[in-house]
């Protein structure tokens, strides 16, 4: 009897403790390599790092240094122009092709495998794809031309004016599959007695998307939503490899103003200031859409 009873408490400790054995190494990895940097990167950002870490306390100086800036604010509002159309347009697009893929029609699998298959991509792979694409002197505009439109221009990746929105249509081009993908499966998940019982009381096929099944997909929007606005915010491959930040600074972006602060001109202290303006930048968006789904499934 007391045999089995030890066995018993034996067994109680290790389901008690074994799945907090078994998580702790990640947990720790979490608190210094995430945490614990974003804390050092935040420490930096108050001193007068340069080409080496220094730790004396100096206040905001080099937040004052990122606000005088000028190429700061050039990429903090191409990021605004990127973000906003690269949310839209994924947004549309993926919402279209799930409302298109949930009719049940034909060579689903095929299209939905097509339309997801950017997203199986590097954004390397697609910067590089569409740099080749969008060259004046190799891409689409010489192959309209060479089909005898001899007045056909598309020179956005050279021009200063354009270049940004190249790397928004190349984005759109990667994620808007799997946003596409998340809207069929909310969309999928819906019970077909609702749609079932509108079509009864006459209501139309687009008229039981947009009163119905869209309004519906409140919990998807969510993530969708915080999903691309932290691609977006954090974006640098991508740019990086369709445009480098040009013509000039034309399509730079924090991520890259980042980067060649801290690592290639030796001040570090100004790069991990706008590490942490893109860090708050983040928390901005995400925390008004935690508070506002949270609010919505209160009600519900």
């Amino acid at each position: 009897m007391s045999g089995s009873s030890s066995q018993g408490s034996l067994h109680a400790l290790a389901d008690r403790w074994l799945p907090k054995l078994v998580l702790s190494p990640t947990l720790a990895a979490s608190l210094i390599f995430v945490y614990g940097f974003i804390a050092w990167t935040g420490w930096l950002s108050f001193t007068e790092s340069r080409l080496m870490p220094r730790y004396e306390w100096a206040g905001v100086v080099q937040y004052q240094a990122l606000f005088e800036n000028e190429r700061w604010w050039t990429a903090a509002a191409n990021l605004g122009l990127f973000g906003g159309l690269f949310i839209l347009f994924c947004l549309l697009v993926g919402l279209l092709m799930a409302v298109l893929l949930d009719q049940k029609i034909r060579a689903e699998g095929a299209l939905r495998t097509i339309y997801l298959y950017p997203m199986a991509l590097s954004f390397v792979v697609t910067g590089t794809a569409w740099k080749w694409m969008l060259n004046p002197d190799m891409g689409l505009q010489k192959v309209v031309v060479d089909l005898g439109f001899t007045d056909f221009t598309f020179d956005w990746l050279v021009n200063p004016d354009m270049a940004i929105y190249t790397v928004v249509i190349a984005g759109v081009w990667q994620s808007s599959g799997f946003v596409m993908a998340l809207f069929l499966a909310g969309l999928r998940g819906i019970d077909d007695s609702i749609i079932k019982a509108a079509q009864v009381d006459g209501a139309s096929l687009p008229t039981i998307y947009r009163r119905i099944l869209i309004p519906s997909l409140r919990p998807v929007f969510f993530s969708v939503l915080l999903i691309l606005s932290h691609i977006a915010i954090k974006s640098f491959d991508l740019v990086m490899a369709l445009t480098g930040g040009g013509p000039g600074n034309s399509s730079d972006v924090p991520a890259i103003f980042m980067y060649q602060f801290a690592f290639t001109r030796g001040q570090l202290g100004v790069g991990a200031a706008s590490a942490m303006m893109m860090l708050f930048t983040i928390v901005a968006v995400l925390v008004p859409l935690m508070y506002m789904e949270t609010r919505s499934a209160k009600r519900v």
